[in-house]
């Protein structure tokens, strides 16, 4: 009775700091909107950067409290009847002491099945991809035209991240309960790490269109391998190959390259800000993190991707959600707008999905190399639909980042491929 009367004292105490810090968030968001100072300032992206970290705090500053007290008094070693509040805490802060079972090997399936796949996660992959990547710059660079004739621009990046991120959970959770497979595989909060700097890698994202062209944007990401090095040499100690190097050395070049050209091109749309940079930079380092943390745990708690997508998820949607205004935008009265949010994040969760599933079935190389296209072709479109125009050195820095890229798949694939003469033994292993 009286561990029931400690921890529901903890809850009271939890949901009071999430009262606060809630309270302190629409405080500053409502000063914050009644500044036009600060609205129209060129830093304006860091005020609603720091905006959205109060949001956050929300939630993980009563989570923190809550999961150190259940850690120092070994809460769920002195639990004797489970209820369903112990079983909820247990999946967001608990340690579970068995492994998943690994997946069973998919049986080989016919050559002319496999060859259908492989077009149909191919054309999927570009296709979601190409319309995810269009309706991101239309819905953050144009302005819609209300019923009434005005012209308004979206600009709350944070409610896009919010709806990708809830459509994307419930395609995860629907297939992972359709397959009677555990949705909470691991301790929650572990996922909240790498969650956080998801959420704020898909703001910068978003946000970044504000002061950069979309082709930019695109070609940037081609340098997330750089950050990716960093954080997996900084988090996991990895080592990597001098061709890995020499690819990101080409990268960075020809990034700098096409920043140059679209520079001194005549369409402003493409001209190049500190603040844009700034973003950019950030979305790297988030999403490098992001992406080493995940490879981390999925090696300690061998979880299956889906799992990984819908924890993730959850906890992106709950600090999304903290961080929401207080007021829904004018624009999702405005039906075009929303179908062009719910196709943006259909879109999204669908290529999620076959991200998935063709490494799974296919190789991380054909992914790699679906994608490179997929970035190739997203330049082409944006630049023929919204007119960005790029000068000749900037072509020549798109060319020489898709042939580092494309450097760097080929030297894998030669160093994961055996050798001639030790291909016998090695089968007969």
């Amino acid at each position: 009775m009286r561990s029931k009367i400690v921890i529901g004292s903890v809850l009271v105490l939890s949901a009071v700091v999430t009262w606060l810090f809630g309270h302190l968030y629409q405080e500053l968001l409502s000063a914050y909107e009644q500044s036009d100072s600060l609205i129209d300032s060129d830093y304006s992206w860091c005020f609603r950067l720091l905006l959205n970290l109060v949001g956050y705090a929300t939630v993980l500053v009563p989570s923190y409290l809550l999961y150190k007290y259940l850690h120092r008094t070994n809460y769920f070693d002195k639990i004797t009847n489970k209820t369903w509040l112990s079983r909820v805490l247990y999946a967001c802060f608990g340690e579970p002491g068995e492994r998943l079972p690994e997946a069973a090997k998919p049986v080989k399936a016919e050559e002319s099945r496999e060859c259908f796949e492989l077009v149909f996660c191919f054309t999927g992959l570009m296709g979601s991809y190409l319309v995810w990547g269009l309706l991101q710059e239309k819905i953050m660079t144009q302005n819609y035209v209300m019923p009434d004739g005005s012209l308004v621009r979206f600009n709350d990046s944070q409610l896009l991240v919010f709806i990708n991120r809830l459509l994307a959970f419930l395609i995860a959770l629907a297939h992972l309960l359709a397959t009677g497979q555990a949705v909470i595989a691991a301790p929650l909060y572990k996922f909240s790490y790498c969650s956080v700097t998801n959420i704020i890698s898909a703001w910068c994202q978003y946000e970044a269109l504000k002061f950069v062209s979309f082709p930019t944007q695109v070609l940037s990401k081609s340098c997330k391998v750089i950050p990716v090095m960093v954080m997996g040499r900084l988090i996991s100690r990895t080592k990597y190959e001098w061709h890995e190097y020499a690819s990101a050395a080409l990268i960075s070049a020809g990034m700098a390259l096409f920043m140059a050209g679209s520079q001194g091109a005549a369409a402003p749309s493409a001209a190049t800000t500190g603040a844009g940079l700034a973003l950019l930079a950030l979305y790297m380092a988030c999403d490098g993190f992001t992406s080493s943390w995940q490879a981390a745990l999925f090696a300690r708690h061998a979880l299956r991707p889906l799992q990984m997508l819908a924890a993730v998820n959850l906890c992106s949607v709950a600090l999304t959600a903290a961080a929401l205004p207080r007021a829904p935008p004018r624009l999702l009265q405005h039906p075009p707008f929303v179908a062009d949010c719910l196709l943006l994040a259909l879109s999204s969760a669908a290529g999620q999905v076959l991200i998935y599933r063709t490494i799974a079935r296919f190789g991380a190389v054909l992914f790699a190399i679906a994608m490179t296209l997929r970035q190739a072709v997203s330049i082409l479109v944006s630049c023929a639909l919204y007119g960005h125009a790029v000068a000749p050195e900037g072509v020549c820095g798109v060319l020489l980042v898709f042939a580092a890229v494309l450097f760097r798949l080929y030297c894998r694939s030669r160093r994961r491929r055996p050798h001639r003469a030790d291909a016998p033994d090695r089968a007969n292993k």
